[in-house]
């Protein structure tokens, strides 16, 4: 839908807003920032797929690593050269940034981070990835290096066509505020 330099700490990125319709009949878009940097057809390149973390990223919140990670990617993609980031706005795995805050609360009473979600009535992870592979299949891109823990990202982008020719982990040192929540997506969700 649009592109646009977009000059960070990290170097200048190309920035990218893609749409599509839900098909769900009602006017409702799926839309994600994609951040390119250098010439991503000569090898294999950097990819992480991000989901929005408004307390992680614009707030700084030591509950969860999302803000590191976000950090750590971009850095990672800067030192190369070259890579991409896909920007979806999935807040909470998908569960949004009001029951996010409700799982919050459920955590801090003792209950983990899947045990609140199930209390909430959703699944553990809501996320759909399937725009991210349309993104890459939108820019050409067939196989990728891709910056994760979450082995349902490996296997969405694998089952849409695009090769993950290597998993490279995006780990951020834990804070006594996140460790647990990193434990249980560790023993819980296989990160």
């Amino acid at each position: 839908m649009a592109s646009t330099r977009l000059p960070t700490q990290w170097g200048v990125f190309e920035a990218m807003g893609f749409e599509r319709d839900m098909g769900t009949g009602a006017p409702t878009v799926e839309t994600a920032l994609v951040l390119v940097l250098g010439d991503l057809h000569h090898g294999v390149p950097l990819l992480r797929v991000h989901s929005q973390c408004v307390t992680g990223e614009t707030f700084g919140s030591l509950r969860c690593d999302c803000g590191g990670q976000l950090t750590l990617a971009l850095q990672a993609i800067a030192q190369e050269g070259r890579g991409l980031v896909i920007y979806e706005y999935q807040e909470g795995r998908g569960i949004g940034l009001t029951a996010k805050l409700q799982a919050y609360e459920l955590q801090d009473v003792g209950i983990d981070t899947i045990e609140a979600n199930h209390a909430l009535g959703f699944r553990a992870d809501l996320r759909d990835f399937s725009l991210a592979a349309a993104i890459l299949h939108d820019l050409r891109i067939s196989r990728v290096r891709l910056l994760t823990n979450n082995p349902r990202k490996v296997r969405a982008l694998s089952s849409a066509g695009i090769k993950v020719a290597e998993r490279v982990p995006c780990e951020v040192d834990p804070t006594t505020h996140s460790f647990t929540y990193l434990q249980t997506k560790k023993h819980k969700l296989g990160h």
